[in-house]
């Protein structure tokens, strides 16, 4: 595990309008989640929010599946003291929720395990009304343990969380969608072009503003109410030093749509 290799070979990146592209394309279409292919994804959802052409990143799967859970022929050579050592987790994991473009999971068919918590360290969950989500891993002897607990129950709550996780229960797109875990659901004849209509909505807007805004939101998914309305209003102050403030000011009062600069 010390010697992961990037599997950049199963990830397809493209750009369009502004968005930068990627998708989960592993010879197995159930895209299962090996280090190397975490990596890989990693890499290149970096790639692009290094880009300053691009303000939005979409990460999709394939038809059958968004991610269906973890590489077990992988995880099933593993023990405590290698999972460990190679710090099995951290490793790419840690690293996608960094990223300082939002970001969208577009979600068509399973996303279990893995796959779910990949999905939740994105800002927003896309679906297409064929979508199943879920943390299996009692099932086979574990827990989860890129987020999966955490985030979850920070998007659905104890008890529904709870249920998922002893459970290991799938979640329905419409369920997902009701309980917080999913933006929107659309039927599979309009996901796609909802989908990018979505991305190429966000990537139009100012960059840096979109930046700010992010940050804002995730400040009150990850600490307290006092302390996020706190850093809300140092990150409110910010925009003022920005040309995107006065270009967004002056084309509100010219009624007229903004031309923004990004800066």
């Amino acid at each position: 595990m010390n010697n992961v290799v990037v599997k950049t070979e199963w990830v397809k990146s493209w750009s369009e309008n502004g968005v930068g592209w990627v998708q989960l394309n592993h010879e197995n279409k159930l895209n299962p989640l090996s280090a190397g292919f975490i990596l890989a994804i990693k890499e290149a959802a970096e790639k692009f929010d290094r880009d300053t052409s691009i303000g939005c990143i979409v990460l999709t799967g394939s038809e059958k599946a968004f991610a269906a859970g973890a590489d077990l022929k992988e995880m099933v050579k593993l023990n405590y003291s290698s999972v460990s050592e190679s710090r099995y987790i951290e490793n790419g994991w840690l690293d996608i929720p960094k990223i300082q473009t939002p970001i969208i999971a577009g979600v068509k068919g399973y996303a279990l395990g893995g796959g779910c918590e990949l999905a939740m360290m994105c800002d927003i969950i896309i679906a297409s009304e064929n979508a199943k989500f879920g943390q299996p891993e009692i099932n086979i002897g574990a827990i989860p343990g890129a987020g999966g607990s955490q985030r979850l129950t920070r998007s659905i709550g104890k008890s529904k969380a709870m249920l998922a996780v002893l459970t290991g229960d799938m979640i329905s797109a419409n369920d997902a969608e009701n309980c917080g875990l999913v933006a929107k659901v659309f039927k599979d004849s309009e996901y796609e072009i909802s989908l990018k209509e979505i991305a190429t909505k966000i990537a139009n807007q100012s960059k840096p503003l979109a930046k700010l805004a992010k940050q804002a939101v995730n400040v009150a998914y990850e600490t307290t109410l006092e302390e996020g309305i706190r850093s809300e209003r140092a990150l409110f102050y910010s925009t003022f030093a920005l040309d995107d403030h006065v270009e967004g000011m002056e084309a509100f009062s010219e009624k007229r749509k903004p031309n923004w600069k990004n800066k």
